[in-house]
Parts: C-alpha cells; sequence; structure tokens
C-alpha cells in the first residue's frame, strides 16, 4: 500500500483514503469559557479535507477526538459536528471514525452512515489505525505500520541565546521486540500524524526527561531515540536523538484536562 503524507497539510494517504485525526471541535468553546474568544476553524478544516483529498481519494478515516469536550459535550459540538460529517458524507462514499479518549458518545454526534470504529483500532490493508490513547487488537497490531494520532507532536527548537519555538511534526520510527512480549505480531513501522487542528499547539518530542503520551510510544517495542521527525512540508530533521533539547519552560498538551500544562 502506498503511505504518503500531504504536503504542508496534517493529513496522510493511505492508497485511496485520508487519514486525518485530532480536529477537537469545539474547542473554541472550551477557550471561550477561558476568556480566549476565536472564531470557529471548522470550516476551514473541511475546506483543507478537501484541499488534500484532491481528486482521486473516495474514503476519509478521522483517527480520534473529533469532539473536544471531556467530559460532557458544548452547544458548538452538537451544533457542528452533525453538519461537518454531512459534508463528508457528500464529499466521500466512505466515512470512517476510530474513536478517541475525547469521543465519549461520538454516535450521538455523527450521522448513522459514518462508520465508527473502537479505540482498538481498524486496519486498511497491512495498515493499522488507532487514536493511540490506548493499546491496539492483536489484529491492529498484526499490521505492517500502525498509524496513530493522540501526541499532538511537535518538535521544539532553541536556538543559541535561548529562544525557543516549535512546529508540528511528523514522527516515524520502527519497532523492536520488547523484553516481554505483549503481542504475537507487532508492525514493523509506526507513524504519528500531526493534529488536523491547527490551533491545538501540541507537545514537544524532542524535549529530554518529558514522556509521551501514548502508551505504545512509552513501551520498550518502539526505537524512539532513531525515529525520523519531519516538518509538515516534508523536510527530514533527523533522528530524534540528535535533536533533543533540553528545556522545563514550554506548555506541554495535557490530553486528560483537554488544556496545557506547564512542565
Amino acid at each position: 500500500m502506498v503511505v504518503q503524507p500531504i504536503p504542508d497539510i496534517p493529513a496522510l494517504k493511505v492508497d485511496d483514503a485520508l487519514v486525518i485525526g485530532d480536529l477537537h471541535i469545539g474547542v473554541e468553546s472550551h477557550m471561550g469559557r477561558k476568556g480566549v474568544h476565536i472564531t470557529s476553524r471548522t470550516d476551514l478544516m473541511f475546506e483543507a479535507v478537501v484541499e488534500a483529498a484532491g481528486d482521486d481519494v473516495e474514503r476519509i478515516v478521522m483517527i480520534g477526538d473529533i469532539k473536544d469536550s471531556v467530559p460532557g459535550s458544548s452547544k458548538q459540538e452538537y451544533r457542528e459536528i452533525p453538519t461537518f460529517c454531512d459534508r463528508l458524507l457528500d464529499r466521500f462514499s466512505e466515512v470512517d471514525i476510530v474513536r478517541g479518549n475525547h469521543d465519549t458518545n461520538i454516535e450521538d454526534f455523527v450521522p448513522p452512515q459514518v462508520n465508527v470504529y473502537p479505540a482498538s483500532g481498524m486496519k486498511l490493508g497491512d495498515v493499522g489505525l488507532v487514536h493511540g490513547h490506548t493499546w491496539p487488537s492483536p489484529e491492529v497490531m498484526a499490521s505492517r505500520i500502525l498509524v496513530m494520532g493522540h501526541e499532538h507532536p511537535t518538535v521544539l527548537f532553541k536556538d543559541g541565546v535561548g529562544a525557543h519555538m516549535s512546529e508540528p511534526c511528523w514522527l516515524r520510527g520502527k519497532f523492536k521486540e520488547p523484553e516481554e512480549k505483549r503481542f504475537e505480531k507487532i508492525p514493523e513501522t509506526f507513524i504519528v500524524v500531526p493534529a488536523f487542528n491547527r490551533i491545538l499547539g501540541g507537545s514537544p518530542i524532542n524535549t529530554i526527561g518529558s514522556s509521551l503520551l501514548s502508551p505504545i510510544l512509552n513501551s520498550d517495542m518502539v526505537d524512539l531515540d532513531n525515529a525520523h521527525i519531519y516538518l509538515l512540508d516534508g523536510l527530514d530533521l533527523g533522528i530524534r536523538k540528535d535533536l533533543m533539547v533540553k528545556d522545563r519552560k514550554f506548555r506541554r498538551w495535557n490530553d486528560d484536562e483537554n488544556s496545557p500544562r506547564t512542565v
């Protein structure tokens, strides 16, 4: 199967399907309650989906966190998620959702034509798709490539005078045989997809002393040191162990509290 990131858009093409994750529709409502008022980006996300799909993609798979609020739901989510999915159904012949940790009762928000898969994941050929907050099923782990979201990955840059900036990024690396065998078969490769909603910020994946969010990436079955970090334009920055920086001032995405936290 052909697995290819879309240049400058946090979306992955898997043969004739488009894969995106971490839309967090309704995040603007959450930010408004904290005093930060911004216009909804849901229409802009739909336009980005159409641009990424081009003319030859007929299926879209959203790998979790379509909703933002957890627990509960906002009026914005009840208003915008059904409309967003209706527009996807007008454009794509098949619309799939893999449940994320924010997607409580997602079936109440989407049309019945949308296929909803459990958090343990689904497969497209030899590619497994999960959100990433929990372990995939053995069937999904038997895939050749495992694609996940959940991390909202960014790469942190630090210059010679101590200034910092971060950029969304892709993370791609290899699995390795763990000390304790949890699964009969494991993938060859993992890919972490950047958050599709650009206002979310993200979690730097190259800071010394900080752990990642996914139990898969925190296990001994992946080779994080030698995983490659790519910018959205496709630039290969190199392997993670050569890009590590020490910083205690950035704000890291805390997915459980639905907001950043200071590390």
